[in-house]
């Protein structure tokens, strides 16, 4: 697969992926600048973490109106798998493609730890490699990381499926001491209706290899090769 990875003024983890995808995955990878206006021929797009324009005004806020959001909000619509990680998140949730909003952490801290997420939700590409149930270890690096929204959009989150990561403990227990920033009902990560789009805060480029602390993160990637390829389900 071919995937374009975003880069805004503020992005630091774009290489961090890309060498994720690329030398560890064999996928082929692509950085691609914030004033570029064209996707073409790429089969899934990334929005890494970082500050972009510095967190200035809202985390994701300026981001939202850098050119290349039009062609990214346009592809996902056309159902383009799309992920955004960490900054990313929270610029698919400035730019209307997912509801809700990260918020300062509830310790008002930033943190940067290892986490459990529970997989849980209906299908995506991005998790249909991933049971039900299974428990990743992934890590976080965020001050505004704490998801939230309105009660009804939370609930209709759960009633359709779209919480597709929660932080639970290594026994996939969902605990408040599990939840690392005080995000509403231990969310880490949601998808859109249609299951293309997913965002979540921990950082599945850095759980790439077991060197640097473990490789869960990579079941992520796989799990939208495989469904390209025809193997998930």
């Amino acid at each position: 697969m071919r995937f374009a990875i975003v880069r805004f003024p503020g992005t630091w983890s774009d290489r961090d992926t890309e060498h994720v995808l690329a030398n560890v995955l064999g996928q082929e990878a692509e950085i691609v600048w914030h004033r570029e206006t064209s996707l073409a021929g790429f089969d899934a797009v990334v929005l890494p973490g970082g500050f972009s324009y510095g967190d200035y005004l809202r985390c994701g806020a300026i981001a939202r109106f850098s050119p290349i959001m039009e062609e990214v909000v346009r592809a996902a619509e056309d159902g383009l798998p799309v992920i955004g990680i960490c900054n990313g998140f929270q610029v698919l949730c400035e730019s209307g493609l997912l509801p809700g909003a990260l918020i300062r952490n509830r310790s008002l801290r930033f943190r940067c730890e290892w986490t459990h997420l529970l997989r849980e939700g209906e299908g995506s590409p991005w998790t249909a490699g991933i049971g039900k149930g299974e428990v990743l270890r992934i890590p976080i690096s965020h001050g505004e990381g704490n998801y939230q929204a309105d009660r009804a959009t939370l609930d209709e989150l759960e009633a359709a499926g779209r919480v597709v990561f929660r932080y639970c403990d290594e026994r996939g227990e969902v605990t408040p001491e599990s939840n690392p920033n005080g995000s509403a009902r231990n969310i880490a990560g949601i998808r859109n209706e249609a299951g293309n789009v997913v965002g979540m805060m921990p950082h599945p480029e850095r759980a790439g290899e077991e060197l640097t602390g473990g490789a869960d993160g990579n079941r992520i990637w796989q799990s939208l090769v495989e469904t390209a390829a025809g193997v998930a389900v």
